[in-house]
């Protein structure tokens, strides 16, 4: 079932706070793009990527947004995810409307602080994915809702959208994804009682 959320709604509701900005010059950055489609059903579905495996990335494999570290000549941090996302998936975000940003958040595994930046577009483009990306999926939010999804992951919450032979959505990307739906009214479910807990990949 559709959770009502359109894209004016999200304008509104990011348009509405102020996003607390991490100050840490001494610590890395990184910055995501979390971008948005209206279904043609009703409601909204948001890019999901899946990271090829790579020796040394601490989030190889993982489910998450387009998006990566601060580099010396990015011009902040929505330049690194609009740049980032043009070089992994080959989405132009120069011309997608930006809804807003959320508030800034350290990473788990590495001193990283990470932003995300909201953005819509009308359609869904025609991408080329770098070696880094191992796929694309333009996920309902209704999907991600779904109570039934909801499991455990190292002991954090996490949701079991792809099924067998997919990872998990869980860290960084579950905490921004559970940002995003709260500031527009929905709570994401944590951890269910009687959830089956899995492992990536969907294995018991």
């Amino acid at each position: 079932m559709s959770p009502g959320i359109d894209l004016d709604h999200v304008a509104g509701a990011l348009a509405a706070r102020t996003p607390q900005v991490a100050d840490n010059s001494q610590a890395g950055r990184a910055a995501v793009a979390i971008v948005l489609r209206e279904r043609i059903e009703g409601g909204l579905e948001v890019l999901i990527i899946e990271r090829a495996h790579r020796p040394g990335d601490p989030w190889s494999g993982d489910l998450a947004f387009p998006g990566g570290r601060l580099e010396p000549g990015d011009d902040g941090d929505q330049h690194t995810a609009e740049r980032e996302t043009l070089e992994e998936v080959g989405l132009d975000l120069g011309t997608a409307r930006l809804l807003g940003r959320l508030d800034d958040r350290a990473a788990r595994v590495i001193p990283l602080t990470v932003c995300a930046f909201v953005y819509a577009v009308d359609t869904i483009p025609a991408m080329e994915l770098s070696n880094e990306v191992a796929a694309v999926f333009w996920i309902d939010l209704a999907d991600i809702l779904a109570t039934e999804r909801h499991c455990e992951h190292q002991q954090y919450p996490a949701v079991d959208l792809l099924g067998p032979g997919h990872p998990l959505l869980w860290g960084v990307t579950y905490f921004f994804l559970g940002a995003l739906l709260r500031d527009v009214g929905h709570e994401l479910p944590m951890s269910v009682p009687g959830a089956r807990i899995t492992e990536p990949g969907g294995k018991p």
